[in-house]
């Protein structure tokens, strides 16, 4: 009886725990939801009154009429530009940039339009990253690109940030002009002004719309032209639509209002070849374990160890896994989970933080070995990322963490085979590119609530950094005031902690967005098959094969 009451009390104390986890992440969830408001709404009514005075819709809007009825908008980095705090702008609410992914007759786009009720559409130095970063992932993913063009152009007050620099304004046209040339098509639909650099959007573009009386392009607007020849000029019969389509050829397609632009994109699109995917793909099964499981399982002490393979279950179609070395070392091997599921009928190779994270030599071994493995079968790797790093100490570094653990980064850096990350915890230092962190050239990085990335943790940094000022303190022959020192760890502590939020990290675009638990499964399916619209190379390994 004694043993009954003991499981029963186990079993209460397990489902209270989960009852909590639910509640803590479903709150950090509502958090994400109101974030992402003020990027919807920048300005609020008073913008929105005006978009409708010049007879435009919000941006959203358009997008959702632009990608085919039913199916739904995957945007990129809804949080970017928050808290940025620029010397003229606190918030740049989502980059003043709308990006993403939708399907439009039955093909993915990247979809990159200006909201011009963020400082005129005009772009700072985080707009110019989000613009560059969406374009990147429709090189490496061979997608068409839309561009909704509403932009008053470089933010001038910030000249020296967004002009001269190779990851600046001047590669969005360079990016166009070496995509266009590899067949993967340009369209622009411009719904207002588009003024110097801007103006290349449209010009560039492998066809382009204007619309009547709402869309301009030049390279130096009326007030410029009559400063430099004195010629007084109006903004129409300088660079209006009828002036691009009817008599300098600068555009290609004369429309009379926003949806009419929206049509005409979506006929030019309707003549791309279809897409294939360049892998097998079996009919998909949901997972035996629902994916909203994972707001139970996951603890809501962010350094506290899981079993990864519950999380895997909630993804995996049918919540099967077939793992790699399941009896390998258990307690060291076991850190790291490697193993294949189906994402929605899509194979998938899995590298995965287990138990507390920590990576040990005989993980790192693990996983070196099997990311050479799916490279040689051509198979894209998921990367769960919940670990604070390599483990230190004498007996690991005699043991060859160093070595080991290199080996694991070089296995990451060289696979050729589409990457995705997802954080659902501590990445911290080296884990972090062992683990495919931004630096290692991922497809994609969603990070959840519960991702905290930073070299360090604030605990460890508070430790580290408070030690530190007590020795300088020392050489200088003084003893640090304890009172002084407790204050400087708690502010360091608060410190690396703010900084390794995911709405920090995404504010400054270090991932691709951070994505509530539930729609997980259906994200990561959505971003492995765009990541797989590109034929796979051949390993990069050499000739070395397992």
């Amino acid at each position: 009886m004694e043993t009954e009451n003991k499981k029963e009390s186990r079993e209460l104390k397990k489902q209270t725990a989960r009852e909590e986890n639910r509640k803590h992440w479903m709150a950090e969830e509502e958090k994400l939801y109101e974030l992402w408001q003020k990027a919807y709404f920048p300005g609020g009514q008073e913008q929105l009154n005006r978009l409708a005075k010049q007879g435009k819709k919000p941006v959203r809007e358009l997008i959702k009429l632009l990608i085919d009825p039913g199916t739904e908008f995957f945007e990129l980095s809804r949080g970017a530009g928050f808290g940025i705090n620029y010397e003229l702008a606190r918030d740049v609410p989502s980059a003043g940039l709308v990006t993403g992914l939708g399907k439009i007759h039955g093909n993915w786009a990247m979809i990159i339009a200006n909201d011009s009720r963020v400082k005129a559409g005009a772009y700072l130095p985080i707009n110019c990253k989000k613009h560059l970063r969406a374009q990147d992932i429709a090189s490496e993913c061979g997608l068409p690109c839309v561009y909704i063009a509403d932009s008053a152009g470089g933010f001038l007050p910030m000249q020296d940030r967004i002009f001269p620099g190779k990851g600046q304004f001047g590669r969005f046209f360079f990016n166009m002009c070496r995509m266009s040339a590899r067949g993967l098509k340009q369209y622009t639909l411009s719904t207002g002004g588009n003024t110097a650099g801007g103006a290349y959007i449209v010009y560039l573009a492998c066809e382009s719309i204007m619309i009547d009386k709402m869309a301009y392009s030049f390279l130096g607007g009326p007030p410029m032209v009559e400063s430099a020849i004195g010629e007084v000029v109006s903004m129409e019969d300088l660079g209006g639509a009828k002036v691009h389509t009817g008599i300098s050829g600068g555009a290609d397609h004369f429309v009379r209002s926003q949806e009419e632009g929206i049509e005409k994109l979506r006929e030019l699109l309707s003549f791309d070849p279809k897409q294939q995917l360049h892998i097998q793909r079996r009919k998909p099964r949901d997972p035996k374990v629902p994916v909203e499981h994972l707001y139970e399982i996951l603890p809501k002490d962010i350094y506290r160890g899981i079993n990864v393979r519950e999380l895997i279950a909630c993804i995996a179609d049918d919540s099967e896994f077939s793992e790699y070395k399941r009896n390998y070392n258990p307690g060291r091997g076991d850190n790291i989970i490697c193993g294949k599921i189906y994402i929605e009928g899509i194979p998938v190779g899995i590298v995965a933080s287990n138990n507390n994270g920590v990576i040990y030599v005989d993980a790192a071994r693990k996983a070196a070995e099997w990311v050479v493995r799916c490279c040689s079968q051509k198979i894209p790797i998921l990367y769960i990322q919940s670990s604070p790093g390599y483990m230190v100490g004498t007996q690991e570094e005699y043991a060859g963490i160093g070595k080991y653990g290199s080996d694991m980064v070089r296995a990451c850096a060289c696979a050729d085979v589409p990457k995705i990350q997802w954080v659902i915890g501590p990445d911290h230092g080296a884990a972090n590119y062992g683990m495919c962190g931004r630096a290692y050239d991922p497809r994609f990085i969603f990070h959840t609530v519960r991702a905290r990335t930073s070299v360090m943790s604030g605990q460890t940094a508070g430790f580290i950094l408070t030690s530190l000022e007590r020795a300088n303190a020392k050489k200088a022959g003084k003893e640090m005031n304890e009172e002084a020192a407790q204050k400087f760890q708690e502010m360091m502590i608060e410190k690396y902690s703010r900084e390794a939020h995911p709405f920090y990290t995404e504010a400054r675009l270090y991932h691709d967005g951070t994505i509530p638990l539930k729609d997980s499964r259906r994200v990561l399916a959505m971003a492995f098959e765009v990541s797989l619209l590109t034929p796979i190379s051949s390993s990069n390994f050499g000739n070395f094969k397992f």
